[in-house]
């Protein structure tokens, strides 16, 4: 998707204009280096994960379903991404929700997109980037509902989502080998569609 910009609020640090662009998992895996370094500002990481991150997304690229938008300046500065893919039986974060849900019989699990990763450099937040990455990444999914996992708290991130219509699916939820609480969050799709759990 190109053509889709908007200009910086007044007194705004962001770029004066972005456009999304959806990334083919050839163009995702080409600009992995700048995508995780959006990833590391967003999420003030140590440079010290990039390698192991750059080996997980290039995995993720490879996966049944993946999808990728980014909003880039005019100079195609990346300043925010947000990718995902189709969620299967045998994926890590499957199998951890499932042992969070108490099996893998719930709906939830049956046909559902794994939102990934949804950032924006620090310096591009609050003018409504993230929403027009989700909702540009969720528009025309063939799977009936999505889902996604974010620390626990009260942030920018859990508004976003409040606001997109997520509802809660395991609240305080710690995956293996991390101790922080997660939110797992879920809707249905298509997006016109509000918010009720799936069938």
């Amino acid at each position: 998707m190109t053509g889709r910009s908007w200009s910086r609020q007044q007194g705004s640090a962001a770029p004066a204009a972005l456009t999304l662009r959806h990334l083919d998992p050839a163009a995702f895996r080409a600009r992995l280096p700048e995508l995780i370094s959006v990833y590391v500002a967003a999420m003030r990481y140590p440079d010290g994960i990039v390698s192991a991150r750059a080996a997980l997304w290039e995995e993720h690229s490879r996966r049944e379903g993946f999808a990728s938008t980014v909003a880039v300046d005019d100079h195609d500065r990346i300043r925010g991404l947000a990718y995902g893919y189709t969620g299967r039986k045998g994926q890590w974060w499957y199998s951890e929700v499932a042992r969070g849900l108490g099996g893998a019989g719930s709906p939830w699990l049956s046909d559902y997109l794994e939102l990934t990763e949804l950032h924006v450099r620090p310096d591009s937040q609050g003018a409504g980037i993230g929403q027009a990455l989700l909702t540009a990444l969720l528009t025309d999914r063939r799977e009936k509902a999505v889902l996604l996992s974010t620390p626990e708290g009260t942030n920018r991130a859990w508004r976003l989502y409040r606001r997109m219509g997520f509802v809660d699916v395991l609240r305080q939820y710690h995956f293996a080998g991390d101790p922080r609480p997660f939110g797992v969050l879920g809707r249905t799709l298509p997006l016109s569609t509000g918010a009720a759990t799936p069938d």
